[in-house]
């Protein structure tokens, strides 16, 4: 795998109208656990948030809606759609590690990102460095290699997924497509992409 600079100035025009449905799948299937969690800590006082995840807590939950954040990494990293079914068993692993850990509207947008990122260095034949990922994602560079590791910890390391294990993901996601009424299968490809310039923006302060 190999880390390129993001210098290019090539662009995708036709990102808008081809966003993969499997980002659309991965944002419902987020914006629910994250909605459902909200309402847990907000009406139970004995639900915390969990130590695990405090380095991904922001102050405030960003504006950017979680779909648009994932539509967002998609246009400007190049990276596979793959990477966001990666992403997303990344952070079914860490729930499932750190059960007392709640995904929340406070750390979502730095898991995604974090683990996108990891996502494509494990699956992309080329990817954009870190700096890169955290101009893209609103961090700073050194919060984003932070946040790496903290995600690799987290993980202990185990970022290797089987193509098994790939494909019962794709399976539930279509599943959960289904039940909103869109019978289609999900991409599983890897493919490149070009990048276009990156207007900025911030998720706020950790």
């Amino acid at each position: 795998m190999t880390a390129v600079d993001g210098d290019e100035n090539h662009h995708r025009p036709e990102a808008e109208a081809t966003i993969p449905r499997v980002l659309s799948v991965v944002a419902l299937v987020l914006e629910r656990l994250v909605a459902r969690n909200d309402r847990l800590v907000a009406t139970c006082s004995s639900a915390g948030l969990g130590e695990r995840l405090k380095p991904f807590h922001g102050v405030r939950a960003p504006s950017i809606s979680i779909g648009k954040y994932i539509e967002r990494i998609y246009k400007y990293t190049s990276c596979s759609p793959a990477c966001f079914v990666v992403g997303f068993v990344y952070i079914d692993r860490v729930v499932h590690r750190h059960p007392d850990s709640l995904v929340v509207s406070l750390n979502i947008h730095r898991l995604l990102v974090s683990s996108v990122m990891v996502a494509s260095k494990m699956l992309d034949d080329e990817h954009y460095n870190n700096e890169f990922y955290a101009r893209v994602g609103g961090v700073s560079n050194s919060e984003l290699n932070k946040l790496e590791l903290e995600l690799l910890f987290l993980l202990d390391f185990g970022v290797a997924v089987s193509s098994q294990v790939f494909e019962s993901y794709c399976l539930h996601l279509e599943k959960e497509m289904a039940r909103n009424g869109v019978g289609h299968t999900i991409e599983r490809a890897v493919v490149s992409n070009t990048i276009g310039d990156i207007p900025e923006m911030t998720i706020g302060d950790p």
